[in-house]
């Protein structure tokens, strides 16, 4: 499946838009591949990647890839604790912490059953 190309004039909104309408229908790697596209582009805007980070680490979660999504989040995590972490949108350390615990539940059940 080709991708579909993202003019080059697409703010964040408008590609984070497409790879919500991407989530929403399932088509997760549709919407990786706009989250990347934001981390590509915008290098500089720390709440853009912060918003990409989570969301493609939330995606591997709901596709239960479990280890990529703990590794993903725990190196978001890392960008709070840094220099001028308090510009960075909050709400983004609380979702990860939030899936961090989620994924350890996860973890302890799979290993109860095995």
């Amino acid at each position: 499946m080709s991708r579909p190309e993202i003019p080059q004039t697409a703010s964040v909104m408008e590609i984070v838009q497409k790879a919500q309408t991407a989530t929403d229908r399932d088509r997760y790697n549709l919407a990786i591949y706009y989250y990347s596209a934001i981390q590509e582009r915008f290098p500089f805007d720390a709440a853009a990647l912060c918003l990409a980070q989570y969301e493609i680490a939330h995606i591997h979660y709901k596709q239960k890839k479990y280890s990529l999504a703990k590794s993903e989040l725990e190196e978001l995590l890392l960008r709070y604790e840094q220099r001028g972490s308090a510009l960075l949108p909050q709400e983004y350390k609380t979702l990860g912490n939030i899936v961090l615990k989620k994924i350890a539940q996860k973890i302890k059940q799979i290993n109860l059953v095995s």
